[in-house]
């Protein structure tokens, strides 16, 4: 049995979750933390609290507990926020706390893009623009070319688009020379929809909370395969010569 464990901040698409579960499979347990957000506004200083120490390290013991091989912070804008070398040194002090890998959402969508080989992405957020640019710099620095970024705007609403919404975020966010199509917030609800946004956009989709599950499998070496969560988790392990 693989336990993944999950830092998720407030309540927003949690059931995300356990839907990922099911699809992984029977050997595989999905541990879910929630975690203090504070003020739940999309600016950088809440951003930054959001994702401090003291609030990730109060939900470790529970996840000590449950026996999980990894953590992941299960965040993209608590995580990009401090920049490419802070958002190293957020995991590097939970993975200490935690006494086991961490990671967390903004690394899990770099390592996801190396994975399937994707070098060009339009970006599609519920974030305001300055936030979104943010997340397209800390793209860059691990080698992400952005073609094009997108802006709905209302991360407070997030938690409740349904499938209307969310097609039409990724619609917009798209551009023909993309590789494929991000969209980098956990609090929306995705884990549904993959494989028909891929077969919409004809192309790979990454989503937060789809990537935050294949990292922490990623850190506890284990690879499944699970077409319902899209092409991610279709890959062949690649094998070095």
């Amino acid at each position: 049995m693989t336990a993944l464990g999950f830092l998720y901040p407030g309540h927003s698409a949690e059931d995300d979750y356990p839907r990922i579960e099911q699809l992984l499979g029977s050997d595989v347990r999905v541990d879910l933390v929630h975690t203090d957000i504070g003020e739940d506004a999309q600016r950088m200083d809440t951003l930054l609290q959001m994702g401090a120490p003291d609030r990730l390290a109060a939900g470790l013991q529970q996840l000590r507990l449950s026996g999980a091989d990894a953590v992941v912070w299960a965040c993209t804008s608590g995580s990009f926020a401090h920049g490419w070398d802070g958002a190293h040194e957020q995991v590097r002090s939970l993975a200490m706390a935690a006494g086991m890998p961490a990671s967390s959402t903004s690394f899990a969508f770099v390592h996801a893009l190396r994975e399937i080989e994707a070098r060009r992405v339009a970006v599609g957020a519920t974030y305001p623009d300055d936030v979104v640019a943010l997340f397209a710099d800390f793209l860059r620095a691990g080698g992400v070319e952005v073609t094009a970024t997108h802006s709905s705007g209302t991360a407070a609403a997030a938690g409740s688009w349904g499938e209307e919404e969310l097609f039409a975020l990724a619609r917009a966010a798209d551009t023909p020379d993309a590789d494929a199509v991000l969209l980098p917030d956990t609090a929306l609800h995705t884990v549904a929809h993959i494989p028909a946004l891929e077969k919409e956009l004809g192309k790979p989709v990454l989503t937060a909370n789809q990537v935050t599950a294949w990292e922490c499998l990623r850190l506890a070496d284990r690879r499944v395969n699970a077409p319902e969560l899209g092409a991610l988790f279709t890959r062949e392990p690649i094998v070095q010569v």
